[in-house]
């Protein structure tokens, strides 16, 4: 059993360092180029909270996570400051990535300022991922990111489907489609949730790669990274908790893939607790934001009934890592930067490790997690 004191100082000091990472640097984007930028992910957009992206989505849903978790409005505050500052300065182009933060705003939209041109935002975004979004063959989200030093511009990435979109627009999708009544909209969340497992799931291992490219028609190297399989480990556990609408057949299909998935991982976790970077290949540098987004996924997945008991010491190993990877001043250690698509291990083994706020997130909703069984 994890000790609560220990998990109650570690969220302070994560969520201190998180509140106060900064902002964007495009500029130093613009510097680094972006075959530089893709080779070690040091995409300076990516580390700070204040942009509106991917990695400050994650980074908002970790605070709303651990607000829920204390049962107050602690955050309202940060939330309106955050939206004010970012809608005076223009929201980003539209894309997958972008997508990420209305999966926290679509739940609060009504508790902060400017709720009306709020919920015209979520109700924009998602009749975008209806009609805008380019798709892949079999109607897949097509994995679009922001384009690097350019916040108005996009990356294509045509024909790619990835595991981070689960995640990143899928949940969203569902969630509006709940709030807004527009159940056209869950109906595609589970559409996207199984197009995904056709394209990125392995039978043998239980475990997910990368991506799917239609016009290469392959997994491109074939790559089990850590942190698009934790997107799957939580993204699929917070899914079939609202997903109150699926037939038994669909729902148990997931759910059993969910637990092959999940065995998968307990079979590749490192002795650390912590899991690789390559989840198969020891060789490979242990991660922390994946191997958090893994324990939070293992933790809900046991509560919710998806997974026995027999995978309370994988989370709390997991945890206990975490633990032991958190810098004095808060700092989460060993999380990596930014992961484009790679077509080899070399790629993945050669993306830096730094503070980001997915990371300072991701600890902190696996902390949250923890909490509550301790």
């Amino acid at each position: 059993m994890l000790e609560r004191q220990k998990l109650m100082s570690a969220v302070e000091l994560v969520k201190d360092r998180l509140l106060n990472l900064g902002g964007a640097d495009y500029g130093e984007d613009r510097k680094i180029g972006l075959e530089t930028a893709i080779r070690t992910g040091n995409i300076a957009r990516d580390a700070g909270i204040e942009e509106w992206d991917w990695p400050q989505g994650v980074g908002l849903y970790g605070l709303k996570q651990l607000q829920d978790a204390c049962g107050d409005d602690r955050f309202m505050p940060f939330f309106a400051n955050w939206v004010r500052r970012n809608r005076e300065q223009g929201l980003p182009s539209r894309n997958v990535n972008t997508t990420a933060p209305f999966l926290t705003l679509v739940q609060i939209m009504d508790r902060l300022p400017e709720a009306d041109a709020l919920r015209d935002l979520c109700r924009e975004r998602a009749e975008w991922l209806m009609n805008g979004l380019p798709r892949t063959a079999d109607g897949g989200f097509q994995h679009v990111t922001t384009a690097i030093g350019d916040r108005n511009g996009v990356i294509l990435n045509e024909g790619q489907l990835w595991a981070d979109t689960l995640f990143m627009a899928v949940l969203f999708l569902q969630k509006a489609g709940r709030v807004f009544g527009r159940p056209e909209w869950r109906e595609e969340a589970l559409r996207q949730v199984l197009v995904h497992i056709k394209y990125l799931y392995d039978k043998k291992t239980g475990l997910l790669y990368h991506g799917f490219s239609f016009p290469r028609m392959d997994n491109f190297g074939g790559i089990f990274w850590c942190r698009g399989n934790s997107w799957f480990t939580l993204g699929l556990t917070l899914y079939l908790e609202e997903a109150e609408e699926l037939s038994p057949g669909v729902r148990q299909y997931l759910t059993d893939t969910f637990r092959a998935h999940a065995e998968g991982l307990r079979r590749n976790q490192a002795p650390s607790g912590l899991f690789h970077t390559i989840l198969d290949d020891p060789s490979s540098y242990e991660e922390s934001s994946g191997t958090a987004a893994i324990a939070a996924g293992l933790i809900r997945g046991i509560r919710a009934g998806f997974l026995g008991e027999d995978f309370r010491e994988c989370a709390e190993r997991a945890v206990s890592a975490l633990l032991d990877n958190i810098a004095p001043d808060g700092t989460v250690l060993k999380v990596s930067a930014g992961t484009a698509m790679g077509m080899d291990a070399d790629h993945y083994r050669g993306i830096a490790c730094r503070p980001m706020a997915y990371g300072q997130a991701l600890t902190l909703i696996a902390l949250s997690e923890a909490l509550k069984q301790a």
